[in-house]
């Protein structure tokens, strides 16, 4: 099968590519070349064998290393994937492997939490991780118990109590299923995104309730995790069923036989999203009074000085 070794995503314009166009793109193709020579040297292995593993010819990779072989994403990706090689480092302005910076980038996604948060604690002043301890934040599925057992939380603590949906709703003056329906999901994420800000700036110590589909944006869960202590609360999945029936919305069933089967993916998929939270509050076959326990026990441990 013959590969397929050049790919375009933009019209030429009229008179042909630029000088310097042409001069950028044979850099880059250097570049890429480059990446992929020092990575196969690293993992010492010859060109042949990379053929074998990837499915790219020896001819082929020989034109990519010299930089004269305009790839596909697709090739790339066997390329990358048989060097146990990030296909982002190939195209990268920075080399890991050269650069601290992005080596660094690489090393804190890789982390575990509790490594993450010692990283950022040398990053950060004191005063910024002081103020995070005193803002905790509950998040889980719906159903979990944010609403009902931060409210509860917030009283016996003497705090205030925000939901983020009700700090959106308040901003745009009409319910967060009009704001999907009017700015869809990139517009309520951008506004969820506005909401946490002013919450920061406005709120040195609080209890806050977020839904549960915080973790789907990359950046803003990043920036809520910098300026709030966060607290997973986890339930089964039935727990989270019958809790969100239990308050009379029979919506998750309705229409929908697969719903149990749909909510347990959704689950699954988080579960090391939600894991980046600095504790968990498990409240599966716990009592209200149980649950509220165990959260009032993480909050005390997390603000203590």
């Amino acid at each position: 099968m013959s590969e397929i070794v050049t790919f375009s995503g933009h019209a030429t314009p009229a008179g042909g590519p630029q000088q310097g166009d042409t001069d950028a793109a044979s850099a880059f193709l250097a570049m890429v070349g480059d990446r992929v020579r020092s990575a196969r040297a690293r993992k010492g292995i010859s060109r042949r064998v990379l053929s074998e593993i990837s499915g790219v010819s020896p001819r082929y990779l020989a034109q990519l290393e010299s930089g004269k072989g305009n790839i596909s994403i697709i090739l790339l990706q066997k390329v990358a994937l048989a060097l146990d090689f990030n296909i982002e480092w190939m195209v990268a302005a920075e080399d890991p492997w050269s650069s601290d910076t992005a080596m660094a980038r690489y090393l804190f996604a890789k982390a575990t939490s509790d490594q993450r948060r010692q990283v950022l604690g040398i990053l950060e002043n004191e005063s910024a991780a002081a103020s995070r301890a005193r803002r905790i934040a509950l998040i889980g599925l719906r159903g979990a118990g944010k609403s009902t057992l931060g409210r509860l939380a917030a009283v016996e603590m003497g705090l205030p109590f925000v939901e983020l949906n009700e700090e959106i709703e308040s901003a745009c003056g009409m319910p967060v299923n009009e704001v999907f329906s009017l700015y869809g999901q990139d517009g309520y994420r951008r506004l969820e995104r506005q909401a946490l800000e002013r919450i920061v700036a406005t709120h040195e110590s609080m209890i806050l309730a977020v839904a549960g589909g915080i973790v789907a944006e990359p950046e803003t869960f990043n920036y809520f995790l910098r300026h709030f202590s966060a607290i997973w609360l986890r339930a089964r999945p039935e727990e989270h069923m019958a809790r969100v029936q239990g308050q009379g919305d029979e919506r998750p069933m309705t229409g929908n036989p697969d719903a149990m089967a749909d909510l347990k993916r959704i689950l699954e998929s988080r579960e090391s999203l939600y894991a980046r939270a600095e504790a968990v509050v498990d409240t599966a076959n716990s009592t209200q009074a149980e649950s509220l326990k165990k959260l009032l026990g993480v909050v005390m441990d997390l603000t203590r000085d």
